[in-house]
């Protein structure tokens, strides 16, 4: 039991982080999306490859096979897409949108499941993916446009995680690798922005950079709570958790960035929440089933 609380404390903690992250963007301007994007691949890295020396952790470098490379390759384009476009909508006035993208992730996965895996879905997973489909339409119409960022947020990041789930490497390891990748492109674009004088990093301040820097930290340690609570809860309390991060997105979009909510806006997301609540509780109910049927099928053994 302990160890199943220290994995909740460490699930919402991770949730939190991401939740409050609307709140750290927009102290990094005048720096842009892509010098933010480009400062959070490289500091990231130097993150990973501390906690790594420090545990003394690299045994695993010689058991990585080459689809491995290839699948966290893809996963390090996806990420970067998910971050950049993320990083963009916050420090352009779209963080309701930017959460809508997340709380309509789980729907998205339950999608890719049946597209990619042929899953077969129950009713009301079908229910929940019509009511998700009928608030995009309705934000839709409301913006005068597709939510595109939220869209492309919600479908990144979904195939993210599958492209993690398909590569099967640790948190630290994986984002090591994704971080190398990128590292070439992401410090070449770096230098060329501080030797035009575009670059932001020293040119306002050491209190700046040190926020530049910090981007690299506040991506990997909620990365590694994440995979500490993964470890310790079912997956359906960290289906319930991952929640909090949308929860609170929202609201730093609502109360503290003040954007405007017309009723139109409000009746979507409404229509969202009341997807999600279908599809959390069918999801509580099937998983409570299975405990039944199993510990039915121990007792007649």
């Amino acid at each position: 039991m302990p160890d199943t609380r220290r994995g909740v404390l460490y699930g919402v903690a991770a949730y939190t982080m991401w939740g409050l992250f609307p709140l750290y963007w927009p102290l990094l301007k005048p720096s842009g999306a892509v010098e933010i994007l480009a400062h959070r691949m490289v500091w990231s890295l130097v993150v990973v490859v501390t906690v790594l020396a420090v545990r003394r952790h690299w045994s695993w470098i010689r058991t990585m096979t080459r689809r491995q490379l290839i699948l966290l390759a893809l996963a390090a384009v996806t990420v970067s897409v998910n971050w950049g476009v993320y990083i963009y909508a916050v420090n352009t006035g779209h963080v309701v949108e930017s959460a809508l993208g997340y709380f309509i992730n789980p729907l998205v996965s339950v999608l890719f499941g049946v597209l990619i895996f042929r899953e077969r879905l129950r009713r009301w997973q079908w229910i929940a993916v019509g009511l998700g489909a009928l608030a995009v339409l309705i934000l839709t119409l409301d913006y005068g446009r597709l939510p595109w960022i939220a869209l492309v947020l919600a479908v990144s990041f979904g195939t993210y995680g599958l492209i993690k789930k398909a590569a099967g490497v640790g948190s630290a390891e994986s984002l090591t690798v994704e971080t190398l990748v990128l590292l070439v492109p992401a410090l070449g674009y770096l230098l060329v922005l501080q030797a035009n004088g575009t670059g932001t990093f020293g040119n306002h301040g050491l209190g700046h950079a040190l926020l530049l820097v910090a981007a690299g930290l506040i991506t990997a340690v909620p990365l590694m709570l994440f995979t500490a609570a993964a470890l310790r809860v079912p997956l359906t309390v960290i289906g319930l958790l991952q929640y909090i991060a949308p929860v609170l997105q929202f609201l730093c979009g609502v109360l503290i960035a003040h954007e405007t909510m017309p009723a139109s806006r409000w009746a979507g997301f409404v229509v969202v929440w009341l997807a999600l609540s279908v599809f959390t509780w069918d999801s509580a109910r099937s998983a409570r089933t299975s405990r039944q049927e199993r510990a039915a099928a121990l007792e007649t053994v």
